[in-house]
C-alpha cells in the first residue's frame, strides 16, 4: 500500500504554508492547493489519504467540497478547519460526511491527532480492500463444482442437503468443501463465510 498524503486546501497562503510546515515536521506528506476547484482539477491523480480544508474559501467553499467528494467510488475523510462564526457551516458539513472539524486557533496536536485518525480509517479501508481483492483472487481459483458448494455452504445447507441438489455424494461434497477450505485459505467456517460474504456472494444462494 503506497504512502498516505495530506490534501491542505486553503485559500491563504500563509495558512497553508503553517499547516503544511507543521504536517511536515510530524513526519506526513503533503500536498496543497490555494483553491477547492485546483484539487478538483487534480482529483484523478489524487493520491489517497485525506483533506485538510478552511471553510470559507471563494467559490467553492468546504462544504460544497465535502459534498462533491462524498460521491467518490473511494472517498477521502475530510478535517475541517473553521472560524467561531462558521461552527454552524461546520455542523452542516459535518453531518454531510466530514470526519472532523477544528476551530481557529486551534491547538497543533488537535488538528494532528485529528489528521492522523482520518488517515488511520483511510489505511483500515485499503487493508479491506486489499482483504476483497485477496479473496476474489482465491475465489477465482475454484473449480464451478467448487464454487456450487461454497454458495451451499454461504446459504447454511447441510452436506446432504448440497448433495442433494447438486446430485453428488455427501462425502464427494465434504471433499469439495475441504478444498474450498483450503483454495480460500480458510482457517474456519465463519472465515470462509466471512469472505464469502465480501465478495458478495448471498447466504439466499449466487442468484440472489
Amino acid at each position: 500500500m503506497s504512502e498516505l498524503t495530506v490534501h491542505v486546501v486553503d485559500d491563504d497562503e500563509g495558512a497553508r504554508d503553517s499547516i503544511a510546515f507543521l504536517l511536515k515536521a510530524a513526519g506526513l506528506s503533503v500536498r496543497c492547493y490555494e483553491s477547492a476547484s485546483a484539487l478538483l482539477e487534480r482529483l484523478p491523480l489524487l493520491e489517497q489519504g485525506c483533506i485538510v480544508t478552511d471553510v470559507r474559501m471563494p467559490g467553492i467553499n468546504g462544504l460544497e467540497l465535502t459534498r462533491r467528494l462524498k460521491d467518490l467510488p473511494t472517498p477521502f475523510p475530510v478535517v475541517m478547519i473553521t472560524g467561531h462564526g462558521d461552527v454552524p457551516l461546520a455542523v452542516e458539513a459535518m453531518k454531510a460526511g466530514i470526519e472532523d472539524f477544528i476551530e481557529k486557533p486551534f491547538d497543533d496536536e488537535v488538528l494532528l491527532s485529528a489528521i492522523g485518525l482520518a488517515l488511520e480509517r483511510t489505511r483500515n479501508r485499503q487493508h479491506q480492500t486489499f482483504d476483497r481483492q485477496a479473496a476474489s483472487d482465491r475465489y477465482e481459483t475454484l473449480s464451478p463444482r467448487e464454487k456450487e458448494v461454497l454458495d451451499g455452504v454461504v446459504a447454511g445447507r447441510a452436506n446432504k442437503v448440497i448433495a442433494y441438489d447438486l446430485g453428488i455424494s455427501p462425502r464427494t461434497v465434504e471433499i469439495y468443501r475441504a478444498n474450498v477450505m483450503t483454495k480460500m485459505q480458510a482457517s474456519s467456517l465463519s472465515g470462509l463465510v466471512r469472505m464469502a460474504l465480501m465478495l458478495g456472494r448471498s447466504p439466499a444462494g449466487p442468484d440472489n
